[in-house]
């Protein structure tokens, strides 16, 4: 609707909300009512098949947990949870990050709390920080009164190996995370929270003043869980308790390279960054929008490339949409970050010496 952005704008987090859920986890391990080594099963029984899966496992992705359907495939929100509970672990043989852990995790902090997902938020994170814009489904949902400030994430482009599929139907206020959009408006864990830029300032100050985990907790979150070169010279994902952590190529690394490998970090698909540092003191946060009118995912059909389809080798460009309507791409958007956002805060800051415009990569 042409409204601009204020500092009362209101974000979906998207993946940033598995930040909040692993603060959670840490806050209870430190008050004792949750052990890391213990099975999944002794706070959340209904995971049947992690009876020999530990809690510290799932926090760091250390197992994969995979369904034997897609739930955001799933037609009702009880479809969604029967098959979010059959869930089953394995070995990690790829990419190591993934949804499910956190959704997981968010009914082991309510099983072992004996409170709901969105009243152990707001005792032990939002109230203390003073956090009073950062909304959850279910009781700490939007209100009616405030979602005209909502970021829209409607009208979602991708194009996946030659459909051209268009994503409509997001309400302002309501997840677009297609898995908690089946679940909702119960909490999940992976996404689901809103959040203004002044809120999330107040969580990166708190952290960084340890008043809401420790520093050895926070030190804890960043140590390295699943990185490591393989033998092919590649390398697998650096991952801690529920983020990313100092990745030895910058390029693929969501920690910026001013931050140092005590950083915890967290990008979400809508367009956000988060990364907090408490070696260094620095945070960095920048909350954007990736998904209205955009062109977010491109798979190309086999024997092309995005550039047969009109965007540049980086992936930022437009094309033409088969309705005649033009369409900017957001397609590798994570990979601009250092050049378009982390470069700048680092000249401002005085933290790495200039470098040229174009530079990409350092």
């Amino acid at each position: 609707a042409n409204i601009p952005l204020t500092a009362d704008s209101i974000f979906d987090l998207a993946s940033l909300t598995k930040l909040f859920t692993a603060l959670l986890v840490m806050r209870l391990r430190e008050e004792g009512s949750l052990d890391l080594n213990r099975p999944v099963t002794d706070y959340a029984p209904q995971f049947a098949h992690l009876s020999g899966v530990t809690v510290d496992q799932v926090l760091g992705f250390e197992v994969a947990l995979t369904t034997t359907a897609r739930v955001d495939t799933q037609s009702t929100p009880e479809a969604g949870r029967a098959l979010l509970s059959d869930i089953r672990p394995g070995e990690v043989t790829g990419r190591a990050y993934s949804d499910m852990h956190a959704m997981v995790l968010k009914h082991v902090v309510e099983g072992a709390a004996q409170e709901d997902y969105a009243s152990l938020l707001h005792k032990h994170i939002l109230a203390p920080l003073g956090m009073g814009s950062t909304y959850l489904d279910a009781w700490l949902v939007v209100p009616e009164s405030r979602r005209s400030l909502c970021v829209s994430c409607n009208n979602e482009h991708r194009i996946e190996r030659g459909q051209y599929i268009r994503r409509d139907g997001v309400l302002p206020g309501t997840p677009h995370d297609p898995k908690a959009r089946v679940l909702y408006p119960e909490p999940c864990g992976h996404a689901g929270l809103f959040s203004t830029r002044d809120d999330l300032v107040k969580l990166c100050q708190g952290l960084l003043r340890l008043d809401v985990i420790s520093r050895e907790g926070l030190l804890f979150m960043s140590r390295n869980r699943t990185g490591y070169r393989r033998s092919d010279g590649s390398y697998q994902q650096y991952l801690g308790a529920q983020c990313y952590v100092k990745h030895p190529i910058q390029r693929h690394s969501e920690v910026p390279v001013y931050e140092s490998d005590k950083a915890i970090s967290l990008s979400g698909f809508t367009g956000h960054h988060l990364s907090v540092d408490i070696e260094t003191g620095v945070f960095a946060l920048f909350l954007g929008n990736r998904v209205q009118n955009r062109l977010t995912v491109l798979v190309p059909e086999a024997g092309k490339t995005i550039m047969d389809y009109g965007l540049s080798v980086d992936g930022t460009g437009r094309l033409l949409w088969p309705d005649g309507t033009w369409i900017y791409s957001s397609v590798n958007y994570v990979y601009q970050k250092d050049a378009h956002f982390h470069q700048a805060v680092a000249n401002e800051m005085g933290l790495l010496p200039n470098r040229t415009a174009n530079t990409a990569r350092w």
